[in-house]
């Protein structure tokens, strides 16, 4: 009885470490909420996995067309904390990477809450003067606060970019 006492002593301690060392690694504005299943911690919303994103055509502006990718939190998800524009954007037609990279504008500080009921979004602005080329989805590392969110988001629809396309920071909406 008492190895059995022992063994269990172990692995709990272990878990307990594990966890520990887990949430440090994770942002605080990324980090699981409250309230979730059987009183558990909830999964973010930040988190790549957890929320879904979707481009649309935005009103153009002179000299760029402009697109939106909205991001929206399912029921059930953490809210989160994000600010200024993502990192590492890729745009791919049908899986293939164009190779074409987007830097960002606008300031980078502000913050915004993403969860269930409450989008947010960021914008496309693509040169319209430039050699342009098809994608079908961008890629892309959300930035909290704190820091980058770790791992790469996906967002679908139909869009054209250019060298010298930039995004800009995360807003409500």
């Amino acid at each position: 009885m008492g190895l059995m006492r022992l063994r269990r002593t172990a692995v709990a301690l272990a878990v307990g470490v594990v966890a520990s060392g887990l949430a440090a690694a994770v942002p605080a504005s990324a980090a699981p909420g409250t309230g979730g299943h059987h009183g558990g911690p909830r999964p973010s919303a930040c988190r790549p996995a957890n929320h879904l994103a979707k481009i649309t055509e935005a009103p153009h502006s002179a000299g760029h067309h402009h697109y939106r990718v909205t991001l929206t939190a399912p029921r059930g998800y953490a809210s989160c904390t994000l600010a200024g524009s993502p990192v590492d954007v890729r745009f791919s037609r049908d899986g293939k990477d164009s190779g074409l990279r987007a830097g960002r504008y606008g300031k980078q500080g502000h913050k915004v809450v993403l969860k269930y009921g409450h989008p947010v979004h960021f914008d496309i602005q693509v040169p319209t003067d430039a050699r342009q080329v098809r994608a079908d989805e961008v890629g892309f590392t959300l930035r909290a606060p704190g820091g980058e969110i770790p791992g790469t988001s996906f967002a679908d629809g139909k869009l054209r970019v250019a060298r010298g396309t930039l995004v800009g920071p995360v807003r409500a909406g």
